[in-house]
């Protein structure tokens, strides 16, 4: 399994609403930054879409990663068809091996029926194109909801991108979810976490760790998913929390992505 890092490790340096820093970080900066972290695999997310860029910005782009032999996962939301089409397109330009997507996205929240449905739709062009479909899974269906998504349209070219700690929004443990979507799954997104209590004790708060400083079990996860030898690849991503001003946000997720990618390394070696 490659480590690599996706553009939700540096959320608060790209910008998020209402908080962008003075000089955002760009697609082109974010993977100058991956090969600075001596890590050959990136992710982008639909935090940093890659449709929005021109067309040279895009070959440039393409043609960067290339020279500097870092390999591009192609993710973007909103599973419909004709949006998909130009992220098949997209990804066939930089050679991703499949196409990471979240199903909803802010006015398209479709149902399991409409889901498969679209996705059967989608699967000549994932044969052609030679790529297969990550879906993530994200908080609103359950993990044998899924499962159930993958087995009535093609295990062989629609699998899962497993993101452990989303799970909870579907208040479903990591144990309960890696049983079921291991099989199924081509990417794993690694974010670490932590469950305190709140202050008055009546209820917590879920929140950010740098990796290997949380509950996650990292380790496990991996021992679990080489079992299944279907998972292409690890993507960092971070929850810190905001800070006063974004300037001071911006350095922490820089050092709590240094610091994480270093207790990476060392379990994958």
């Amino acid at each position: 399994m490659d480590l690599g890092i996706s553009t939700f490790a540096f959320a608060w340096a790209i910008g998020v609403e209402g908080q962008v820093p003075e000089h955002p970080m760009t697609a082109m900066d974010f993977v100058k930054k991956a090969k600075f972290l001596g890590l050959d695999r990136v992710q982008f997310g639909d935090n940093l879409p890659l449709h929005l860029l021109q067309e040279d910005e895009l070959q440039q782009l393409s043609d960067f990663s290339k020279q500097e032999n870092i390999k591009v996962e192609v993710g973007t939301r909103g599973l419909l068809y004709n949006h998909v089409q130009i992220y098949l397109k997209i990804s066939e330009q930089f050679g991703s091996p499949f196409l990471r997507i979240v199903i909803d996205d802010k006015n398209y929240q479709p149902d399991i029926n409409e889901v498969v449905e679209t996705v059967k739709k989608l699967l000549p062009s994932l044969r052609k194109k030679n790529i297969k479909l990550a879906i993530e899974n994200h908080d609103r269906f359950k993990a044998l909801e899924f499962v159930e998504i993958v087995e009535r349209t093609d295990p062989e070219w629609v699998g899962i991108c497993l993101d452990p700690i989303n799970s909870l929004g579907a208040d479903q443990s990591i144990g309960e979810i890696l049983l079921d979507l291991a099989p199924y799954t081509f990417n794993l997104h690694i974010k670490d976490y932590s469950i305190k209590r709140k202050w008055h004790n009546m209820g917590f708060d879920t929140i950010g760790t740098p990796a290997g400083k949380g509950l996650m079990p990292i380790k496990k996860i991996f021992e679990i998913l080489e079992l299944h030898k279907k998972c292409y690849s690890a993507s960092l991503e971070l929850w810190p929390a905001p800070k006063e001003n974004i300037e001071e946000t911006v350095i922490i997720e820089a050092r709590w992505v240094e610091e994480s990618i270093f207790y990476l390394k060392s379990l994958l070696s």
